[in-house]
């Protein structure tokens, strides 16, 4: 994760906000107690991960700065969240993340939910967009430290 976010986000960020970043993303290991987290392997490596959530936190790590609400999420009213998406460098373009985006979307129909939204880094938003996801609001900052951090909430409909 530590190797995506630095090296994924140079294009997007400066120093400072990569930096301030890890405040912000990371893994929230309640996606893993839930059975929510996927792990793509390859060449004996980790390609990539990620997860989805019917609870209520959209992202955020748990060494993140950002609340994290466990409550859980009406599949008949809310969206399902995708979190903690990350591609190891040496694995882009090579359908990885678009796999473990397509794992998420077909758990949290399966648990019910007919749209999914997330929180997009700068890096992720090509990404999201080529799989359906559009802008739900524009773009918005978490501020850490006095660093600004562009994000982007994006949605989907999944039925």
């Amino acid at each position: 994760m530590r190797r995506s976010i630095e090296t994924l986000q140079d294009d997007f960020l400066t120093p400072e906000q990569v930096a301030a970043s890890h405040k912000v993303m990371g893994l929230d290991a309640q996606l893993v107690t839930d059975g929510t987290y996927f792990i793509v392997e390859s060449e004996g490596r980790i390609a990539g991960c990620g997860g989805w959530s019917w609870r209520s936190t959209l992202y955020g790590g748990d060494d993140s700065i950002v609340e994290r609400v466990p409550r859980a999420l009406d599949p008949a009213t809310e969206p399902a969240r995708i979190r903690a998406m990350y591609t190891d460098p040496d694995f882009t373009r090579r359908g990885v993340g678009r796999m473990v985006l397509e794992l998420c979307e077909e758990a949290a129909r399966d648990a019910g939910f007919t749209s999914a939204t997330l929180m997009a880094t700068m890096a992720g938003v090509p990404l999201y967009r080529a799989c359906g996801y559009s802008e739900a609001e524009p773009a918005v900052s978490a501020n850490i430290d006095g660093v600004e951090v562009p994000l982007v909430r994006m949605q989907k409909r999944l039925a």
